[in-house]
């Protein structure tokens, strides 16, 4: 193990460390940048350990232990109390995944770190830059790290086990103009402005507070973002062939779209266990020769009588076989390399989860951050394998989404939150359809998306019932009112030149009550279905699947 140590103490306090060079550094964020600087020219070290005096130091056992779990930064950011930080960061990120804390006693994916224990690569410094210098106090220097990082595609784990139980302190609170440059450095000067004069209409800051801000805001210039991290290349990797995958497959009113994708599944490098699908077409428009035409494929056919996302997916997955399971739509069109892609995804990065990504039909170009390779903030259930046990952790679908949105954000984030490594891996791509008709419009869901509401005047994405109460269950109140808000003004935006723009504004006034009384309205419902659900199924494997020599054998799931 070679690893530099770089001491948050006085040379008095410093431990014996024969595992490389000791640096020492005041806590101040000036101070060790200089110090990382200086290491980053001397060092040999794989490894860096930033570690504050007043903590108990870790054995070496213990250092190796965390050494060979996955990822490139380990720390104990929440359980030394970075948990929620910093303060506003909802008016911007209300339903960022990541903004969603972990339990601190959790192993987990979490950027909210803290140098004064924290272990990471030494490549992660080479490439992301060191703390930024231009912070008052540590913790803010830590956040704007760990959030410049795994937004770079750095994979940052919290490692509960890394900070010894003996002792431990009390973070520093952040200074006001640290808050003001944390956002602005990592959402740019509108969103930094916008978060902050939410905090003074929610009578967080006074008015005085508020024009500080803005003055520091237009004082300042941040820095340009490193480069996306670049992660080593990948060991060799295991025989594939023997991996028992199950692809999931829920399908209404689609069944060209599912011949073709079906005809893709044939031609898999790595072929699956089994190919379940779930069809909830209305009997009378049933097609039954699907296991006829494609014979040559472990089909597994589930007939289900009411239609619905959740309960589809979930009686598949009770009958599933595989030890990892492929989520996929019925409009995907899938290379022949997907499966193996998604399982090497896993084999390297040591993960439970490996998404990819979808060119949607007449959406236009994927955002920047979906062209990286990083840890996931998004579970889509038309192109993600995950290791069955992980739905030991989290549950199976949600029961109140059956007809609504968001019923894959709401199962990855319980995925996420369970401590499971999810990656994204933008190489993984899937054409989708959008087809005009079956799944979620089958139930007037998904009507509008966000591409036609900036592409047609009269659009508009408003927030549905079930993205409120997923807001509801997870952030709480006041983060429903920040995506209230984002939703409402967000019905004023749309692509093309000045007169077009001015011209949705106008059509976006007029419907502004409009807009107002639906928002209440799902509100309303979501805080009606907080006294219903959740329902979330366990993955119940007492629940016997059919034998292989059964596979075309239909099952009725009601």
């Amino acid at each position: 193990m070679k690893s530099d140590l770089i001491w948050l103490g006085s040379a008095e306090s410093a431990p014996e460390w024969r595992f490389g060079r000791v640096y020492l550094s005041s806590e101040t964020p000036a101070a060790l940048a200089k110090v990382v600087e200086q290491m980053l020219t001397q060092t040999e070290a794989d490894h860096c350990l930033f570690w504050d005096s007043r903590l108990v130091l870790p054995e070496p056992e213990r250092i190796a232990q965390v050494l060979s779990m996955p990822g490139n930064l380990w720390h104990s950011g929440l359980k030394l109390g970075m948990g929620g930080q910093p303060p506003w960061m909802n008016a911007i990120s209300s339903g960022w995944m990541f903004a969603c804390d972990p339990p601190p006693d959790r192993p987990a994916t979490s950027w909210r770190l803290s140098l004064r224990a924290c272990l990471l690569q030494t490549g992660v410094l080479r490439q992301m830059g060191g703390p930024c210098p231009d912070f008052e106090t540590l913790e803010g220097a830590s956040l704007e790290f760990g959030h410049r990082c795994i937004t770079r595609g750095a994979l940052l784990r919290h490692i509960p086990s890394l900070l010894p139980d003996t002792k431990s302190i009390p973070p520093t609170p952040l200074s006001f103009t640290d808050i003001v440059r944390f956002l602005l450095y990592r959402y740019g000067g509108t969103w930094a402005r916008w978060a902050l004069l939410r905090g003074w209409m929610r009578q967080e800051m006074s008015l005085r507070d508020l024009l500080k801000g803005w003055r520091t805001i237009s004082r300042l210039t941040p820095p340009q973002d490193p480069p996306p991290f670049v992660h080593s290349q990948s060991p060799a990797v295991r025989d594939l062939s023997p991996a028992k995958v199950s692809v999931l497959i829920p399908t209404v009113d689609r069944y060209p779209y599912l011949r073709t994708l079906l005809g893709q599944l044939r031609e898999q490098t790595v072929a699956p266990l089994e190919i379940i699908i779930v069809d909830q077409t209305a009997a009378d428009r049933r097609d039954t020769h699907l296991a006829e035409q494609f014979a040559d494929l472990p089909l597994r056919i589930l007939y289900q009588d009411q239609p619905g996302q959740c309960t589809s997916r979930n009686a598949g997955l009770m009958q599933s076989r595989g030890d990892y399971i492929l989520f996929i739509d019925d409009d995907d069109e899938v290379a022949p390399t997907l499966i193996e892609d998604h399982l090497k995804t896993l084999d390297r990065f040591e993960a439970e989860v490996s998404s990819g990504v979808a060119d949607e039909v007449g959406a236009g170009p994927l955002p920047s951050n979906f062209l990286l390779l990083r840890a996931s903030d998004v579970f889509p259930t038309n192109n993600t394998l995950i290791r069955e046990e992980a739905l030991q952790g989290s549950g199976l679908f949600d029961l109140a989404y059956n007809r609504g949105q968001r019923a894959d954000g709401d199962l990855g984030m319980r995925v996420y939150l369970s401590g499971a490594l999810m990656i994204l891996n933008p190489q993984i791509s899937v054409l989708h359809h959008h087809a005009p008709s079956g799944g979620l419009r089958k139930h007037k869901a998904r009507t509008i998306t966000y591409a036609s509401s900036r592409r047609y005047l009269t659009h508009r994405q408003l927030l549905s019932a079930t993205e409120a109460y997923m807001a509801l269950r997870y952030f709480g109140e006041e983060a429903l009112r920040e995506r209230i808000w984002l939703s409402v003004l967000g019905t004023f935006s749309v692509r093309g030149g000045r007169h077009r723009k001015i011209l949705k504004a106008l059509v976006s006034l007029c419907l502004l009550p409009h807009t107002l009384y639906l928002t209440h309205q799902r509100c309303r419902q979501a805080r009606q279905m907080l006294q219903e659900y959740p329902q979330i199924p366990a993955l119940d494997k007492t629940i016997q699947p059919l034998p292989v020599e059964d596979r075309d054998q239909e099952i009725r799931s009601t």
